[in-house]
């Protein structure tokens, strides 16, 4: 009687993982055939593909019959939602979600302190080779402790910013689309990392009360995932209701922000300021008023890069393998009607 073997499944890395990331990925099953094509996938790849791990390549419906999960190696799905293939609904779409955590809370950790001790300050000085005349007066900052940051959006990243806030003294405050749902569900976070049971907010806010958490904030940071519904979420009525005073961050996506309104604000002092890493256009054109702003730090969307990504990226999408042969639930699952 001949002996029932199992088909393999077949699994395109369209990344350029490393040998040693490639072989690790083929330990966690023989099941697993493991094949990694960069800088391109050749077509007649696709017809077999049953997993892909993939940045931006992605095959037409037709040319995949077998595709069954797409394994992105981003944690914004707003750049491929249109993809058809993602479209397909036999198709699971899972994100790198959660790997960025960490890098990302300790960027917007960097701004609070940069544009609380006036950092910006110091590097004009030292551009212009001055000593500050009376510097003590223009250096005297309160600190962090005590200062109300406002999170909109509770995700992985948003929550070790709370641990982190939490940690220098502030209290915090969090908005989410469902204030029932304490637990990251579905979601993939890295080890000591964040808020689990979403103990640390002092209160947490609906996604539609924005305006209200952000008229005491003395921060508002950003890092709710960009849909339909967060688009222009930050507009000139929520910025008219923030402090003079008060900082905003957004590592999200630049059109969570209504930029104009942004601009608009921040040029007629109505906000203390903000640190952008991400736009609505991006590269952010040569003629964008947010460079001549005195009161903006700027950064090249890098705040979720870090020099361990593939690694972290890998260590992620090897548990999620484990739970596809294990028949389990993916991590980071794309919900279509939410659209993250």
């Amino acid at each position: 009687m001949t002996e029932h073997i199992d088909e393999p499944i077949h699994v395109a890395i369209a990344m350029n993982f490393s040998d040693e990331i490639i072989d690790s990925l083929r330990e966690i099953s023989p099941k697993l055939h493991i094949e990694r094509y960069w800088p391109e996938v050749p077509e007649h790849v696709w017809q077999d593909v049953e997993v892909l791990y993939t940045l931006r390549h992605f095959p037409l419906p037709e040319q995949a019959p077998k595709l069954r999960w797409i394994q992105l190696h981003s944690a914004g799905l707003d750049n491929v939602i249109n993809q058809p293939i993602v479209k397909a609904e036999d198709v699971d779409i899972t994100s790198a979600s959660g790997i960025h955590a960490g890098h990302m809370a300790e960027y917007c950790l960097m701004m609070m302190l940069a544009f609380e001790y006036k950092l910006p300050q110091m590097l004009a000085f030292k551009e212009k080779g001055e000593w500050a005349e009376k510097a003590y007066r223009i250096f005297s900052p309160y600190g962090l402790r005590d200062k109300v940051v406002g999170i909109v959006g509770y995700g992985s990243i948003g929550r070790e910013i709370a641990r982190l806030s939490n940690a220098f003294g502030m209290r915090v405050l969090a908005s989410k689309r469902d204030v029932r749902q304490a637990t990251l569900d579905g979601g993939y976070e890295e080890p000591n990392m964040g808020d689990p049971d979403a103990s640390i907010p002092e209160r947490i806010y609906p996604g539609s009360a924005i305006k209200s958490m952000a008229s005491v904030c003395d921060f508002l940071i950003l890092t709710v995932p960009l849909t339909p519904n967060t688009t222009h979420l930050v507009n000139e009525d929520v910025l008219s209701a923030m402090k003079e005073t008060a900082i905003i961050i957004n590592v999200a996506r630049g059109s969570v922000i209504d930029e104009e309104a942004l601009i608009s604000a921040l040029a007629a002092g109505k906000i203390g300021g903000a640190a952008l890493d991400v736009f609505e256009e991006e590269p952010l054109p040569t003629g964008s008023p947010l460079w001549n702003l005195d009161n903006v730090i700027i950064s090249p969307h890098i705040a979720g890069n870090h020099a361990r990504y593939h690694e972290k990226a890998a260590a992620l999408f090897a548990e999620n393998l484990k739970r596809y042969l294990e028949k389990r639930p993916l991590l980071n699952l794309l919900d279509r009607k939410q659209g993250y």
